[in-house]
């Protein structure tokens, strides 16, 4: 059933002034006060004293979140940098004894138990859990973390390369990749590697100072290691580290096939005898990259007429992003890698970054942060921010899922049907290939946080030895083995948002699955997904994905089970 789109209503501030605005502690502080020592006398009261913590925390956050965007659209500007510093260093760490205080008082306020479970049930057990985590001796070592954490952005930012005479940030040089010319990408190619090999003791001397901090957090709250400790932090109640490791084992065994199957197939398109680092994104000599857009208002406009023949309310979203200027999609010199949606939980509306360069890759990451962006607006008229906070595991079920569903409607990129099969089957190698790294990354992280202590050298024969565990063997790195040692390096989760990462493959799985129900029936999937995504955090992880359709599964059998489902739709494709 189509669905159209209803403006957001912001709602009109009960607990701070409507002019009240983010300054410094000093403003902020006698909110905080008052909450924590209002009387509470019943049901009613706790309900009140509720919705003003959500609203507190909705400015705050709002805050926050523009002091990051600001700081992430330019790099460069060291008064936009000290903003959100500020933030980190004067302003959280101050509110997070607050906020234990606030947890506690909750946890032991008689009427809590008559708030309804069916929608309190996963906020209060994250309560419960962050108050077991809490210890005041983390909150200066939490800040210089955050702080810590955004050097990745700012040495990342700063590196470019030259091609024929013309400055390229890394996201933009990208595009040479997918060039037929086999010299050019190996130039390119080269350069890059020879760019980011420049900064790797800068970045392993950053991630040495993270992990040693990371490690004492952990040990200051009672764990041996910060993988278990990052586990409960996250909220990891439906899976366990074993679970992941059985994750990691299936991949090998059922997803490695198919991504070799794909590499050959791209092999042979290309008619070399032997596949390089430069070939993997490459096309045949005669045949041009895609080019789906020029530039940033053009994929925005693109990406909102896919939106609206999917689901009008989709469309809806971004058109008002585009009119509140939520959106900056361009690459440029002296802006953070990488994409993404970040909510505004005042608003409602949030933004969207990206570093779009005119590729294919650019298209897929507009589709992904739109989802990302539909799930904000689905879940902004939910009562209290708290259950806006949703776990990495649905909401990347919203993102991915999305870039499959959009699939059938890429033809508004591409007018030519051999370019838009071309798209599609870009789309299914990056589905496929994109399990294994997950795999990867995510059991480099077991290690990496299991082994505290350890030296450089031992932390990349580590990775190596997990690389190659991934990987198929077909391509020839040869003259490159200093750069695949570093190769972690580009990672940006490593840095700046650790353990976050096998969200992603779980969220694969479940956006496979969740196509599978589209083929089959479009209107009941989109319903389901809608459905889904409007509940927020106010269901257990596997009841959102029940809600969905579909199973939280990713043992062996399941994913035995979705790779056979894509193995037919890739030999439709040409793929044997």
């Amino acid at each position: 059933m189509s669905r159209a789109f209803e403006p957001l209503q912001q709602k009109e501030r009960k607990f701070l002034p409507a002019d009240f605005k983010v300054t410094d502690w000093e403003k902020l502080q006698p909110y905080f006060e008052e909450l924590q020592t209002r009387a509470i006398n019943n049901k009613e009261d706790l309900l009140k004293w509720l919705g003003d913590i959500s609203e507190l925390e909705a400015v705050i956050s709002e805050d926050a979140c523009w002091r990051q965007i600001n700081m992430t659209c330019d790099t460069t500007n060291k008064e936009i940098e000290a903003a959100f510093t500020y933030f980190c260093m004067e302003i959280e760490p101050k509110m997070k004894p607050y906020g234990f205080e606030l947890n506690k008082k909750l946890l032991a306020c008689p009427f809590t138990k008559e708030l309804d479970n069916n929608l309190f049930f996963p906020y209060l057990r994250s309560v419960d859990n962050a108050v077991k985590l809490y210890r005041d001796e983390n909150v200066p070592l939490q800040a210089e973390l955050s702080v810590l954490a955004q050097q990745y952005g700012a040495i990342s930012g700063a590196m470019s390369v030259e091609v024929d005479g013309k400055e390229y940030t890394l996201q933009q040089a990208v595009k040479f990749l997918h060039s037929p010319d086999r010299m050019l990408r190996e130039s390119v190619f080269t350069k890059v590697a020879t760019r980011r090999l420049q900064d790797k003791d800068k970045l392993n001397e950053l991630f040495d100072k993270l992990l040693t901090l990371r490690q004492q957090v952990a040990k200051n709250a009672g764990f041996d290691n910060y993988r278990d400790y990052k586990f409960r932090e996250l909220g990891r109640f439906d899976y366990s580290v074993d679970d992941c490791f059985a994750f990691h084992a299936a991949v090998h065994e059922h997803i490695l096939p198919l991504q070799a199957m794909l590499i050959k197939h791209r092999q042979q398109r290309l008619g070399v005898d032997k596949m390089r680092p430069w070939d993997s994104d490459a096309e045949p000599i005669g045949t041009e990259p895609l080019h789906p857009f020029k530039d940033g208002k053009e994929l925005n406009a693109k990406a909102i007429e896919v939106f609206s023949r999917l689901q009008p309310f989709f469309s809806g979203c971004l058109q008002t992003m585009q009119q509140m200027n939520r959106l900056d999609l361009d690459s440029r010199k002296g802006k953070a890698p990488g994409g993404y949606n970040c909510p505004l939980a005042e608003t409602g509306v949030p933004f969207i970054f990206m570093n779009a360069a005119g590729t294919m890759g650019d298209v897929i990451t507009m589709m992904h942060e739109g989802g990302h962006a539909v799930h904000s607006f689905l879940s902004h008229p939910l009562p209290l921010s708290a259950f806006k906070e949703y776990p990495m595991e649905i909401a990347e079920l919203a993102s991915m899922s999305m870039e499959l569903f959009t699939m059938e409607h890429w033809d508004v990129f591409f007018s030519d049907e051999k370019e838009l099969q071309r798209a599609q089957l870009e789309e299914m190698e990056r589905v496929i290939s994109v399990l294994p790294w997950i795999a990867t990354i995510d059991k480099y992280q077991h290690w990496l946080y299991t082994n505290p202590g350890h030296t450089i050298a031992q932390r990349e024969a580590a990775w190596l030895e997990i690389l190659n565990e991934f990987s198929t063997g077909i391509t020839d790195w040869s003259g490159f083995e200093r750069y695949r040692t570093n190769f972690w390096q580009k990672q940006l989760h490593l840095f700046e948002v650790p353990f976050y990462y096998i969200e992603y493959g779980i969220a694969q799985l479940g956006a496979i699955a969740m196509w599978r129900q589209y083929r089959q029936k479009k209107e009941q999937a989109l319903n389901n997904y809608m459905n889904a995504l409007s509940l927020g955090y106010t269901k257990t992880l596997k009841e959102l994905y029940s809600t969905a359709g579909i199973k939280f599964d990713f043992s062996p059998a399941y994913i035995k089970e979705l790779a056979d489902f894509v193995t037919p739709i890739l030999k439709e494709k040409g793929v044997q």
